[in-house]
């Protein structure tokens, strides 16, 4: 999978970003609005414009409630419930706790919309490009850290081995054209392309710069993260006997007992 997910990037993710900013930095405008701009006459691509609205809107749904229950572990952890000692199924028992409790995910969820709205208020450059520099470069020390003290966790060769080498019995079981089409999906997703949300970027992106000069930092910077992401989970997994083929929730199971484990963690 994670073979083919690069390829795509390279292939199909860096040309598609590239047309995307190209859109957005020719168009000036809103996604809508900039294919109203760029469309000859009789044309109908911003037709394609309310649909990457839509999409967008359908994406943050999913964005604003991952965000709520990252910060819902965030109270957890300031507050002592997630103690040193929890094996994982005390930390995946919070888990289940929380996506069982609707009113928690909506009061977190209301939060980080109004948080997003009041950056998103000063405007892309003053508000979000400005706290994003502090937080992303935060972010960045964070997962290089916790990278490297996965790495030297007891089995945490096991954990490297499941990630990184190609199992071609598992490959043909799971059916080789759902794990390339599930690959170019995560290329597509992981760099946000389809809905409009780097053409509104690209807006921003002068004459200066080359458009795909700009569309290879994204993607090698996306791809850096990733693949650390992975190097943080993946070998925790089998120091801490998690399961790791649980998807999305694996990150709200193993992060707890990382952060308990490492010295100054919580």
């Amino acid at each position: 999978f994670v073979l083919f997910y690069l390829i795509f990037l390279l292939c199909m993710g860096v040309p598609g970003l590239t047309m995307e900013l190209a859109v957005g930095r020719a168009g000036k405008k809103s996604a809508v609005q900039a294919y109203k701009a760029l469309e000859k006459d009789g044309q109908k691509w911003h037709i394609h414009g309310w649909f990457c609205m839509i999409g967008c809107v359908l994406l943050m749904m999913y964005y604003t409630t991952v965000s709520g229950w990252m910060l819902s572990y965030f109270v957890k952890f300031i507050t002592g419930s997630f103690k040193s000692g929890m094996d994982a199924d005390a930390v995946g028992g919070a888990f289940s706790n929380l996506l069982a409790n609707p009113v928690e995910m909506a009061v977190f969820m209301g939060i980080t919309v109004v948080a997003g709205f009041i950056v998103c208020s000063f405007g892309l450059q003053n508000g979000l490009e400005r706290i994003s520099k502090i937080m992303m470069s935060a972010l960045l020390v964070l997962i290089i850290v916790l990278a490297v003290h996965s790495l030297v966790l007891p089995d945490s060769g096991e954990g490297l081995r499941f990630y990184l080498l190609p199992d071609f019995e598992k490959f043909q079981e799971v059916g080789v054209g759902k794990v390339i089409v599930a690959a170019m999906n995560q290329s597509f997703f992981t760099l946000s392309l389809g809905i409009g949300a780097m053409a509104i970027f690209g807006s921003y992106i002068g004459k200066d710069h080359s458009l795909l000069g700009e569309s290879v930092n994204i993607a090698c910077l996306d791809t850096f993260v990733a693949l650390t992401s992975g190097l943080i989970i993946f070998p925790a997994c089998y120091t801490f006997n998690v399961n790791p083929t649980q998807g999305p929730s694996l990150v709200f199971i193993t992060l707890p007992n990382i952060f308990n484990n490492i010295p100054l963690g919580r």
